[in-house]
């Protein structure tokens, strides 16, 4: 664990194709053997007409209907995947949430810049409309959903809240995610458009002020953006709430491993998000 902390440590605060291919590699083979022993229960379910609208459920063993985590991938709004029995990222924290004793959903999304503003977070209220009818089928409970997402799905999950509000939901989880703290950049209009003709796309008061249980979460390596938009949700949470939400800052981690790392014995994060899921779906 600690050579994994140094090479991560030595990766710094970058993004781009080559770091994601080394938090991979540092993963390969733990996340390998957790896909031999959580295989996905069924794969690409359609939610909706288009053919991103795919989710993947892993079920826990059991007979009761159990809480079902929702996680939405990241990728920049451009680009991702939800995994599957060919490629872990992603589909491991479907995996890690059947083993913690939740029903685990995996989903793409469409993407921009063919699918602009709202579509992600449309798709993300598709999942949950999807999950409301037929939950029980997979053995989860419709009335225990929790969505998570890392990065641009935190956005996605985000807007959810903008979009639909929160009477489906029991919580969520946000990983890094951009909320509307810090300027668009232009990656980010692919998605939202010209920041000077949209300005309210932007999730922030919805996310700032919403009485839904939310845990918050960015790594010690993030880029200084990310950890700006945490501190700026932190902080505008205790001034709205007068309370911080549940949060917690991953040391040792950047932006991809974060979400790459779950599952593996580094358990920090994965306890603390599988105990603010149980605590928020107590029946």
């Amino acid at each position: 664990m600690n050579q994994i902390r140094q090479s991560i440590a030595a990766m710094g605060t970058d993004l781009g194709p080559d770091i994601l291919a080394q938090c991979r590699a540092l993963f390969d083979a733990d996340q390998s053997a957790l896909r031999e022993q959580v295989p996905v229960t069924v794969a690409d379910i359609a939610y909706g007409p288009h053919e991103r609208h795919r989710l993947d459920l892993y079920r826990p063993q059991g007979s009761n209907l159990a809480p079902v985590l929702v996680f939405v991938h990241g990728g920049g709004f451009l680009k991702g995947d939800k995994g599957g029995v060919d490629a872990w990222p992603n589909a491991n924290v479907g995996r890690m949430a059947a083993q913690a004793g939740f029903v685990g959903g995996v989903i793409n999304y469409r993407l921009a810049p063919d699918n602009v503003w709202p579509a992600g977070s449309e798709d993300v209220a598709a999942v949950v409309a999807w999950l409301k009818a037929h939950a029980a089928q997979h053995g989860g409970d419709p009335e225990r959903i929790v969505l998570m997402g890392t990065s641009a799905g935190s956005v996605h999950v985000a807007g959810y809240l903008k979009l639909a509000g929160v009477r489906d939901i029991r919580a969520a989880i946000l990983l890094s995610g951009l909320y509307g703290y810090t300027p668009l950049d232009e990656r980010d209009t692919y998605y939202y458009g010209d920041p000077a003709l949209y300005p309210d796309r932007m999730p922030l008061d919805a996310v700032a002020s919403t009485s839904l249980p939310l845990f918050l979460a960015c790594a010690e390596f993030d880029p200084p953006r990310f950890q700006a938009e945490f501190l700026g949700l932190m902080q505008d949470r205790r001034t709205r709430h007068g309370a911080m939400p549940r949060a917690f800052i991953h040391s040792g981690h950047n932006h991809y491993s974060m979400a790459m790392h779950l599952g593996t014995a580094d358990r920090r994060l994965s306890d603390e998000i599988c105990a603010f899921v149980r605590e928020t779906t107590k029946s």
